[in-house]
């Protein structure tokens, strides 16, 4: 179709408004616990969240002194993935590892 045919996307007279938003973005966070190790927290840290190790420990310090540590901001389906490698990464290692995601 020609851009002047009749019923093309751009008929004179026929403007179009789109608003084009960014995505909702969302915090995933790892919450201490008194059984998962520091050593697990930092591999996953730099195997999930592909963190460099001095940017992993400073985040498993937050975790381990704060209660709870920001590991990145992603959109939902992004973040939601990442939880649930990290749950199944926990579990099949036997730890009991909580992560979880809320809106940035």
């Amino acid at each position: 179709m020609m851009p002047d045919e009749p019923g093309s996307l751009s008929e004179p007279g026929s403007e179009v408004e789109q608003e084009i938003r960014e995505p909702k973005m969302y915090r995933v966070i790892l919450h201490n616990d008194d059984y998962t190790t520091m050593d697990f927290v930092i591999e996953v840290l730099i195997s999930i969240f592909n963190k460099p190790a001095a940017d992993a420990t400073r985040i498993m310090l937050d975790v381990h002194q704060r209660g709870k540590g920001v590991c990145g901001v992603y959109t939902y389906d992004i973040a939601a993935t990442r939880v649930n490698c990290v749950h199944q990464l926990a579990r099949l290692r036997e730890f009991p590892l909580k992560c979880s995601l809320e809106k940035a």
